[in-house]
């Protein structure tokens, strides 16, 4: 999990708060980030780069599929 995009948005929320609160907003801003990343941890989430991979992996397999299918439908039309 990307902590920068959680510190971001814990920094955001504390930001937005009301004028009045702004003396709370470091504490604030810890409980946003330790709900975030409990919230995010429970979704199950991955990385872009896990993504990326998984990605690649996907379009070597569709193209070894491909290649597959051709030889098959080559040798099927070789067949008497």
């Amino acid at each position: 999990m990307d902590t920068h995009f959680i510190d971001e948005l814990s920094r955001r929320l504390a930001g937005a708060l009301p004028p009045g609160l702004h003396a709370l907003a470091q504490d604030a801003e810890k409980n946003f980030h330790a709900v975030l990343r409990a919230q995010f941890e429970k979704l199950d989430l991955v990385t872009r780069d896990e993504f990326d991979a998984q990605a690649r992996v996907l379009a070597r397999s569709r193209a070894k599929l491909e290649e597959l299918e051709k030889k098959i439908a080559e040798l099927e039309q070789r067949l008497p």
